[in-house]
């Protein structure tokens, strides 16, 4: 038997950065994953891979469509998927060795296998062959991430009904893809088919897709994701897949849609599947996430957990702050999180991005706000990259200025989003923002101009 005094189990995100902060702190700290290589879902099924191939599909289309207006002559424009796909497993391959050599660097032990709780500071790990063997540790962090949900009639084969672990690695361009739900990831991942060639119809149940935005953000972007070809359904309710053709249901009425890949993306779930929480002592909620405490300790002492297995958005970077406060918690250390500034983003081109309070959450909850919008359209770098759809919306409070949140659609949004992150963190106002010098020609600048326009003092705009 090994004795640690932090065992983490899954290496993703969450569990690795958990891990090294850890050991940054001193603690002799086991890293457990099944997968041979770290970084979890994200690194090799999820974040990283999808943003390589949003990347490459976007280059593809600047290829074919737009470099002409820019003076560049390039003659026949083809798609090597082939090589697409390894330029992304390239990627992945790099980023999963970086995470294992800083792993070593930090002398932490990692272990591969499944883990599974035999009591609450011991746990049994099980590799693909082999013996198992047994850890302990005084603290043991669970940090086993989510899976996708599967619907109970749209069952994952791998090949014409897949999960998004399947859409990153397609041999060919379907013909014809429907993307089963209109969330971050099945409009990323339904945009990257659709610049390689697919014709791709996203059904959504709700009234709206991203439907955690406000009305007016979603309007324009389901737009201009229309105008670059998706078919955007909305109020459609999925009733079942047969014979390549995909029914849904909309106030009584029967809708088909051919498809010979339908790649559901529904949502994600907490994945505890086989850790024996029982046997620890660790309780569920009624949503199946685990049961935790302000500090992130579960039902069991010395057992904590983080990432998407706990209530809160499940998103790579609120993992990694998950772990790094629970890391510093259990040295004995001041952590920090705040849950309320954790930022959302959709990677599409435009990009949505997120944070805080939207306008119509805010009205929703009679909170008198004043909303200041600049658009990219008036931006000189925006012209300059053709990058002029979308707008920047800043939301704060009509007495006291301060940001209560932030709404951007456009290039880039995902980066331009973090400044206001950032003044929201020491509760700025939009008069803090709009007075704090941005370099010019950026595209910053509409954050800036959205800062001012808060209280109608825009400068580029009426």
């Amino acid at each position: 038997m090994s004795s640690f005094d932090l065992i983490v189990i899954g290496a993703g995100p969450g569990g690795y950065v958990c891990a090294f902060r850890a050991a940054q702190l001193g603690l002799k700290v086991a890293l457990i994953d099944k997968r041979a290589t770290l970084g979890g879902t994200c690194l090799n099924v999820g974040c990283i891979p999808s943003k390589a191939l949003l990347h490459s599909s976007e280059q593809f289309v600047f290829a074919k469509g737009h470099a002409a207006a820019h003076g560049i002559k390039l003659g026949s424009v083809e798609l090597d998927l082939p090589a697409l796909l390894k330029k992304k497993n390239d990627v992945v391959a790099k980023l999963t060795a970086g995470v294992a050599q800083l792993a070593k660097a930090r002398k932490i032990t990692v272990v591969t296998g499944s883990a599974a709780f035999t009591a609450a500071n011991t746990v049994a790990v099980t590799p693909a062959s082999g013996a198992a063997q047994t850890l302990t540790a005084k603290n043991i962090v669970i940090a086993t991430g989510s899976a996708p949900v599967e619907l109970p009639f749209l069952k994952f084969n791998g090949t014409s009904v897949v999960s998004s672990d399947d859409a990153i690695s397609f041999n060919a361009v379907p013909k014809k893809l429907v993307v089963v739900g209109g969330g971050a990831i099945g409009l990323e991942l339904g945009s990257v088919w659709s610049r390689l060639g697919a014709d791709v119809t996203v059904v959504e149940f709700l009234p709206k897709i991203v439907a955690n935005y406000d009305d007016d953000i979603v309007r324009n972007f389901t737009r201009l994701l229309q105008k670059q070809g998706l078919k955007i359904e909305v109020n459609a309710k999925v009733t079942g897949y047969a014979n390549g053709v995909l029914t849904a249901e909309r106030e009584g009425k029967k809708l088909e849609f051919p498809a010979d890949t339908v790649l559901v993306a529904v949502g994600r779930r907490p994945y505890t599947d086989g850790l024996g929480l029982d046997k620890a002592g660790v309780q569920l909620d009624e949503k199946k996430r685990i049961k935790v405490d302000a500090h992130l300790k579960t039902t069991a002492p010395g057992v904590w957990a983080i990432g998407d297995v706990v209530a809160g958005p499940m998103l790579a970077h609120k993992a990694e702050e998950d772990g790094v406060a629970v890391a510093e918690w259990i040295a004995g250390k001041a952590g920090h999180i705040n849950w309320d500034l954790v930022p959302g983003i959709v990677y599409t081109d435009p990009e949505v991005a997120g944070v805080g309070l939207g306008e119509d959450a805010a009205k929703a909850k009679g909170i008198a706000v004043n909303v200041g919008r600049f658009n990219f359209a008036a931006n000189g770098r925006a012209i300059a990259a053709d990058a002029t759809d979308g707008y920047v919306k800043i939301i704060a409070d009509a007495k006291t200025d301060k940001i209560l949140g932030a709404q951007i659609l456009g290039r880039g949004a995902g980066e331009l989003i973090s400044e206001v992150v950032t003044h929201m963190e020491y509760g700025g106002s939009a008069e803090d923002l709009g007075r704090t010098i941005h370099a010019h020609p950026t595209m910053s600048e509409a954050v800036k101009e959205a800062g001012l326009a808060v209280s109608k003092s825009a400068i580029h705009a009426l």
